[in-house]
């Protein structure tokens, strides 16, 4: 198969990536020219009363926003590449190791036994409220994942680990209906807002912590590289090669899982950059080998994530659209005309 360019592809990803971060900073309910964004980033904005407000926007609300959106659509994306990789299934996404919904169990138990307990909204909490949320999904879905690496260990057959993975989330989501059915209907409400997912529920702190431990994560994908291209090609050639499957699936399956982990704590589920974004760079690369996907993927995630992120402001709307509703609008269409034009080669 004839390789594109990829150069040029790069580049105009890169492009894409910073003319979507900047509108990211300038669009919104309340419109910021570049030159005045440009002075609050780099010499703080001070002045008018104006330029307060302005600076509290950019620097509390849309920077944080932005950086969040990239961490997140990079790391669901290179995610989703590698769990169609270990699996051989175009279908295979950052949730099909239940992982994000034990993340959603771990919510689900913090908030609707808090209310039906404690008699307290973690809602009323504040930054409490949203450490707990945190740290509830961060050991749920890191639970999840010590289950899966442990049978990934055990279980050779990909398909075998796949339906496991699909009960888990099963068993899971039959907790959390359980847990909802005895529930308040106002602790209902808070964890459905959860599971809409946003990219502004990382502030403060949290977003420096959050974008350092990505940062740390992601760049370490590089590095299975080369196993990841062995598992592609199947079991019996990578055995041949010397690649030691379950191990290498084994770890594949931790980074990945350990990453979805992390933005679903922050973030809550998003769904459908993971799957759809390795369709897209494999078509815009039109090749398999992961030393160029795992970049693309990286860059197509954040610039993917970044536009729905965008469109969920909507410019000149005063609110917020769940980032899932858009995500679903974006991602589905995509994974169905790529499958379709698989179908037809």
């Amino acid at each position: 198969m004839m390789h594109r360019n990829p150069i040029a592809t790069f580049v105009l990803l890169a492009v894409g990536l910073v003319l979507l971060l900047t509108a990211n900073l300038l669009w919104g309910s309340v419109p910021i020219s570049l030159h005045e964004t440009i002075d609050i980033l780099f010499h703080g904005g001070e002045g008018t009363t104006l330029s307060t407000i302005h600076r509290n926007i950019i620097l509390s609300s849309r920077l944080p926003q932005a950086l969040t959106a990239v961490m997140a659509g990079a790391g669901l994306a290179v995610s989703g590449l590698q769990m169609q990789t270990v699996f051989h299934n175009p279908l295979a996404g950052p949730s099909v190791l239940g992982i994000t919904s034990g993340a959603s169990l771990g919510v689900a138990l913090v908030v609707l036994l808090a209310g039906t307990l404690g008699s307290v909204a973690l809602s009323s909490l504040g930054f409490l409220g949203n450490v707990a949320l945190t740290t509830a999904a961060i050991l749920g879905s890191m639970a999840t994942l010590l289950l899966m690496t442990l049978i990934a260990r055990r279980v050779e057959n990909t398909v075998t680990l796949l339906i496991i993975g699909v009960m888990i989330g099963y068993v899971a989501n039959a907790a959390i209906g359980v847990l909802k059915f005895f529930a308040n209907d106002d602790d209902v409400r808070e964890y459905v807002i959860w599971g809409l997912g946003s990219f502004s529920r990382v502030s403060g702190d949290e977003v420096t912590l959050f974008v350092s431990v990505m940062a740390i994560l992601l760049p370490l994908t590089f590095f299975m590289v080369k196993p990841m291209d062995q598992l592609l090609l199947g079991d019996s050639y990578a055995r041949n090669l010397g690649l030691n499957i379950r191990k290498a699936r084994a770890l594949v399956i931790l980074f990945s899982g350990t990453v979805v982990a992390i933005v679903t704590a922050y973030c809550g589920p998003i769904l459908f950059i993971g799957l759809a974004v390795p369709h897209l760079c494999r078509g815009a690369l039109q090749t398999g080998s992961h030393r160029l996907l795992v970049p693309a993927c990286l860059l197509t995630g954040a610039l993917l994530a970044l536009f729905c992120n965008l469109l969920a402001r909507m410019p000149g709307y005063e609110g917020v659209l769940p980032v899932n509703s858009v995500t679903a609008l974006v991602g589905a269409p995509v994974v169905v005309s790529v499958l379709l034009k698989k179908k037809r080669a």
